[in-house]
């Protein structure tokens, strides 16, 4: 840290207590710091220099510019006193003194007692470059000090303004005072209106809820009751239906008296009929029991290759509306997931049946991919598509997209598809644009359920 001195004089007796303050203000003065800095420079050296002259008989008084570590100028004041201070130490009267400048400590230089004090420099200052500094030196000692009458008519004249400053912000405080009074009477005349309103809302909010609640447990009593229905249709249905299949086939055998065509057609006609019937009740017998949880995914490691290998064989037999080719791709290795092999099984034969079915031409696809750690089974076909709006309705039960052609089916299996599929932590999403096929993405997590 290096210092540069600016000015050297003399504290011997009361006057020039005077002298040092009123050089004090002018060297803050001149080094750039504000007006209240400089009266709080010149206020802290006249009271150490009182301090002094009452203890020792006078200092000798340096001003001085100092920089520290991090590269700021300071103004320093040192006092040296004339005599060994009392006990070797020096204890400012007032701790208010320190508060007017930034430090004010007692040193020990060769042997020497020195109080010093010191004031950052602004930043906005003039910078203190080595030809400033020499013009600063000539400067302060071509000026003459002035009068002890002076210092103290200026120092009352500080003493005054610093007093009309201070009725000025007691009369601002007392202002505000009165506006934050105001205010925290508006403040707590809201509080308490809100306090009531909330209390009311809380009141429809709790009455809500149990309105929520007793609606709620009315929906699954509803639920219960059409799963519990649908089951019981189904089985009650099944037998019935199974029995007309079988009249039918006993009246076709060729064991059986002869029919003619149109008996045969009109047999013909019950048999597939009661086979539609048994398979929407097969459906609805399935969606029950999804909707009832009384499906148990049975997790374990399951083989893609072979998986997919299975459903190619199965469907290729299948009847399609034209010339389709059902395309199935081999899985990338190593093909193993952790699921359950019958009930993804159900849900990609699904997929693939309705591509072939809703497929005039081109090709329907099955394709697996890895993503994210779990894996992308994907049912691709070149069908009509389906428009954006109805995405979501497709999985609604009952529910088949309109198109020119009207074919086969309940509106059961893509609702049933999504519910296996949810069952096993995954997801069933549709991408599909009329003209451009569509597309049915299964998405299973890494580890299974």
């Amino acid at each position: 840290m290096s210092t540069a001195s600016l000015m050297q004089m003399a504290l011997r007796v009361e006057q020039d207590i005077f002298v040092v303050r009123q050089r004090g203000r002018e060297v803050a003065g001149a080094l750039g710091l504000e007006h209240q800095d400089q009266v709080r420079i010149a206020t802290a050296i006249s009271e150490v220099a009182r301090d002094l002259l009452r203890a020792v008989g006078g200092a000798d008084v340096v001003f001085a510019v100092a920089d520290t570590v991090d590269g700021r100028h300071h103004l320093r004041i040192d006092l040296v006193p004339v005599a060994p201070l009392p006990d070797g130490r020096y204890q400012p009267e007032s701790g208010a003194v320190a508060r007017l400048v930034d430090t004010l400590s007692v040193v020990a230089e060769q042997q020497v007692t020195v109080v010093r004090m010191s004031r950052r420099i602004p930043a906005t200052a003039q910078a203190l470059t080595s030809e400033r500094l020499v013009q600063l030196r000539a400067r302060l000692a071509e000026s003459a000090p002035g009068t002890a009458e002076e210092e103290l008519a200026t120092q009352n004249t500080q003493l005054i303004a610093a007093l009309d400053e201070v009725r000025t912000q007691r009369d601002e405080l007392a202002r505000l005072n009165e506006e934050l009074e105001q205010t925290n009477r508006g403040v707590m005349a809201l509080y308490h209106q809100l306090t009531d309103e909330l209390e009311a809302t809380n009141r429809g909010v709790v009455a809500l809820y149990a309105e929520l609640d007793e609606k709620s447990a009315q929906l699954r009593a509803a639920s219960e009751s059409k799963t519990r229905f649908l089951a019981n249709v189904s089985h009650e249905l099944r037998a019935p239906v199974t029995a007309i299949i079988g009249l039918g086939r006993l009246l076709g055998d060729s064991a059986s008296d002869p029919l003619t065509s149109e008996q045969e057609r009109q047999v013909s006609l019950i048999r597939d009929s009661a086979s539609d019937l048994l398979s929407l009740v097969n459906e609805l017998l399935d969606l029950a029991k999804a909707e009832s949880g009384r499906i148990e995914p049975a997790i374990a490691d399951v083989d893609l290759k072979a998986l997919f290998g299975q459903l190619r064989g199965t469907l290729r037999a299948l009847p399609t509306a034209g010339d389709v080719a059902l395309v199935v791709e081999e899985p990338p290795t190593p093909a193993t997931v952790r699921t359950d092999e019958v009930l993804l099984a159900q849900v990609l034969r699904n997929l693939l049946h309705n591509g072939l079915k809703f497929t005039a031409e081109g090709e329907v696809r099955m394709r697996a991919e890895r993503h994210d750690g779990g894996w992308r089974l994907s049912v691709s076909d070149t069908g009509p598509g389906i428009p954006a709006e109805l995405h979501e309705r497709v999985f609604e039960e009952f529910y088949q997209a309109p198109g020119p052609t009207r074919f086969g089916g309940t509106g059961l299996g893509l609702p049933y598809a999504r519910r296996l599929v949810a069952l096993l932590g995954g997801t069933l999403d549709l991408a599909s644009e009329p003209g451009r096929g569509s597309t049915f993405t299964v998405s299973l997590p890494p580890d299974g359920v």
